[in-house]
């Protein structure tokens, strides 16, 4: 049975849905019908507690058992993203390189934008090769704001 759990986050209700052999998704919504889940199952626990760690900015890498669903080629393009560090980009050509065909740069742009596991999955860490922000399923506005946050170098105001 897939459960799912909805918990406010700084860019909107975040909906968490997994079962006993993992999370399959979390997506982000700007609005939403749900209001924040005061049941949380016991797989979803710990989704629920590091998503809150992260944006709480006590965490750069997350411990969960993930069960997303795609083709193959769209697992092995979101196991690439989980190598991407915290605070780091790569570009689109980058994963393509990385999967050992940089001419298959599209179909890895395209399972990036498929990825269900929104932030776990830092699908949010890969730019155009020219360091663009470019195509974000959430809104470019919440991949600047990710980017951001996962920044180790913070811009100080001079005023």
């Amino acid at each position: 049975m897939i459960d799912e759990v909805h918990i406010e986050t700084p860019l909107g209700m975040a909906t968490i849905s997994g079962d006993k052999d993992g999370i399959i998704s979390v997506s982000v919504t700007k609005e939403s019908a749900h209001s924040p889940s005061t049941d949380v199952p016991s797989h979803l626990e710990g989704a629920v507690l590091q998503l809150q760690e992260y944006f709480e900015g006590q965490r750069t890498d997350f411990d969960l058992s993930l069960n997303p669903i795609g083709t193959d080629f769209q697992k092995k393009v979101w196991g690439e993203l989980l190598k991407i560090p915290f605070g780091k980009t790569v570009s689109y050509l980058d994963i393509a390189k990385r999967l050992g065909d940089p001419k298959s740069i599209r179909a890895a742009a395209s399972a990036n934008g498929k990825n269900p596991l929104w932030i776990i999955v830092p699908c949010h860490r890969v730019i155009g090769s020219d360091g663009a922000l470019t195509g974000y399923a959430g809104g470019l506005w919440r991949k600047k704001w990710l980017l951001d946050h996962e920044n180790p170098v913070k811009q100080q105001s001079l005023f």
